[in-house]
């Protein structure tokens, strides 16, 4: 269901399902009624592929080539650490998804977007579950995204910045680098894995 509030936000409210067809991921997204196209309309399917470890090359084409991630547990700087923290899912979880989502986007100036996602993720590690909630935030410039933040629990994250002792959040932000730079080289420096191609 899609809200328009006052002003030039607008909210929608989703689930999504999710099968997995000879080793790919078909989604079913939380739009309905044919509601206009906006800015996350084209990357919300994208997001919901990255986060379902069913991942093509082309679902990071939504990212600029100097983008940005960020997690409590890493910091990808450029498109091909992405990747490698986004083809690292599926090496850790027998299963990650978005099980629930409800999208807002605020037009910040004429070609740059917010879109912030509160969402509930599933995972399944060693056998077993771990739900969680998040907020994703989406920084769009000219249609492409320059920085996703995923913040675990709804909390910011902790850098020198947010923290009460500024040396303990850079601490926090060398070790997000440093696990990223160790999942970039497991992950063979962003290339894509040879199963990955798009189908038609």
């Amino acid at each position: 269901m899609e809200k328009h509030p006052q002003g030039k936000e607008k909210e929608k409210e989703g689930s999504q399902s999710q099968t997995k067809k000879e080793g790919r991921c078909e989604f079913i997204s939380g739009k309905q009624d044919g509601v206009s196209a906006s800015v996350h309309d084209d990357i919300i399917l994208h997001i919901l592929k990255l986060y379902g470890s069913c991942a093509t090359p082309s679902d990071f084409e939504i990212y600029s080539p100097n983008a940005s991630f960020e997690d409590p547990l890493m910091c990808a700087r450029g498109l091909k650490q992405i990747k490698s923290a986004f083809y690292s899912l599926p090496k850790v979880f027998s299963e990650s998804r978005i099980v629930e989502y409800s999208v807002k986007e605020n037009m910040v100036s004429p070609g740059n977007h917010e879109i912030w996602v509160d969402n509930k993720q599933h995972y399944k590690f060693m056998g077993k579950d771990i739900d969680m909630i998040s907020l994703i935030k989406l920084s769009v410039l000219e249609g492409k995204v320059v920085r996703h933040e995923d913040w675990w629990d709804k909390k910011p994250l902790s850098n020198r910045e947010t923290v009460k002792v500024p040396l303990l959040g850079r601490i926090l932000e060398m070790a997000r680098r440093g696990s990223m730079l160790a999942t970039h080289v497991m992950m063979g420096f962003g290339k894509d894995p040879p199963d990955s191609t798009p189908t038609k």
